[in-house]
């Protein structure tokens, strides 16, 4: 275990440096146009004032809901770390352009949050999270004060606010058929988002990360990034993803799993990024296997094969969006 945990630290450290020297910093578009000011988004950046953000409840409350000893006493299957398992530590830092936060209002005009990071796609416009968190969204529901913040840290929004386009969110039909947990193997989704106060798009903003599908299951270094609900930094943690085949028929499947501490509540649909040659890449966002996980210290994300892959089209070529059967 020693090696190992040697082995990601200088991966980690390698990866890193190659990041910095390649100097990766947010891609402003061919053209840097921008469309003047969207009434909407000035709307939303005067609602979501920082003490309004630093209020908003998890999302998912069941993520890493569960933690200690009482773990398989409170879930009869296996979820969470093994026996003597190596828990890579997390630490909060002032976030990166690419990943951010959403915020919403539920139905009792309660602040609620999810993470998320922004993608590259041909309009410059489209955040990858987690099914659980984007279903409530889909078709014609209300956006009640949807929009999607990146780099959020300490009540500050540096690149402004993002609006979820109306009909904007794109979840897999068969997420919504099958639910959260018959369908875990869906649990990711894409939001389209409109420009922010300035009237600039989302990507020309802050850039983005590249979607990778079918790429398997083992990766390593792995940079996790996600928004505890309530806190004013992110977490991030770098780990490897393995294999993991459910042993529950509640939740079937078969899902990445990552060993890192302390992501909790809000910090589903988080990515799972990978270095590229030209930056980062998504190989996986926290959410699937018991939406994300029981218990603080193992996450675990869909995989994402062909109906990720599908989905990404259909947002990026604005399909008519799934939503619940009639």
């Amino acid at each position: 275990m020693v090696r190992r945990t040697r082995f990601i630290r200088h991966a980690a450290v390698a990866a890193a440096a190659l990041l910095l020297s390649a100097g990766l910093a947010p891609a402003a578009s061919a053209d840097g146009v921008t469309t003047g000011p969207d009434p909407v988004a000035v709307q939303l950046d005067a609602y979501w004032t920082a003490a309004r953000m630093a209020a908003a409840l998890p999302g998912d409350a069941g993520k890493g809901a569960v933690a200690g000893p009482s773990t398989r006493a409170a879930t009869p299957k296996v979820d969470g770390p093994r026996p003597g398992e190596y828990i890579p530590p997390s630490h909060s830092f002032d976030g990166m352009p690419q990943a951010g936060t959403f915020f919403w209002t539920d139905a009792t005009n309660t602040g609620r949050t999810c993470s998320g990071s922004v993608v590259r796609s041909p309009d410059h416009d489209l955040v990858l999270s987690a099914g659980h968190c984007l279903a409530g969204y889909s078709g014609t529901s209300p956006k009640r004060h949807l929009a999607f913040v990146p780099q959020y840290h300490d009540g500050l929004k540096p690149f402004g606010i993002f609006p979820i386009k109306t009909n904007g969110v794109y979840v897999s039909q068969e997420y919504y058929d099958l639910g959260e947990h018959a369908g875990a193997e869906y649990d990711f989704g894409f939001a389209v988002t409109e420009p922010n106060q300035d009237g600039t798009l989302l990507q020309d903003a802050v850039g983005g990360v590249k979607l990778l599908t079918d790429t398997g299951y083992f990766h390593a270094p792995v940079r996790m990034i996600g928004y505890p609900g309530g806190a004013q930094k992110p977490l991030e943690c770098w780990s490897w993803t393995t294999k993991w085949a459910s042993d529950d028929p509640a939740d079937p499947g078969t899902f990445p799993r990552i060993a890192c501490d302390a992501f909790v509540g809000g910090t589903s649909g988080g990515p799972m990024l990978v270095p590229t040659f030209d930056g980062w890449g998504v190989i996986g966002v926290i959410g699937g296997y018991h939406t994300g996980g029981n218990t603080p210290q193992i996450s675990y994300s869909a995989y994402f094969g062909d109906a990720t892959l599908d989905l990404y089209r259909d947002a990026i070529s604005g399909e008519p969006p799934a939503g619940p059967a009639a």
